[in-house]
């Protein structure tokens, strides 16, 4: 989730989850890391926990060379 629509001055980038719970009745919307309200998210994937939801699942050796994640908040038309 990126900085859109949050006051400056921005933090570091960073790649962070949030979720959803099912409580009374209605579907509500947790974000455990930041402590401002978001106004855009990316859903990847569903699922119980990290590992039904894995970016990337691997066997062996390997080496991550790069992940960039960019965010850019789209103008809202006149």
């Amino acid at each position: 989730m990126g900085d859109a629509g949050t006051p400056p001055p921005y933090g570091v980038m960073d790649f962070a989850g949030w979720f959803e719970a099912f409580l009374g009745g209605h579907w509500h919307v947790f974000d455990p890391r930041n402590n401002v309200s978001r106004i855009g998210r990316v859903l990847i994937a569903r699922g119980r926990d990290a590992v039904d939801v894995a970016i990337s699942t691997t066997f062996g050796p390997n080496t991550l060379s790069s992940f960039t994640v960019v965010c850019e908040e789209v103008p809202k038309p006149d």
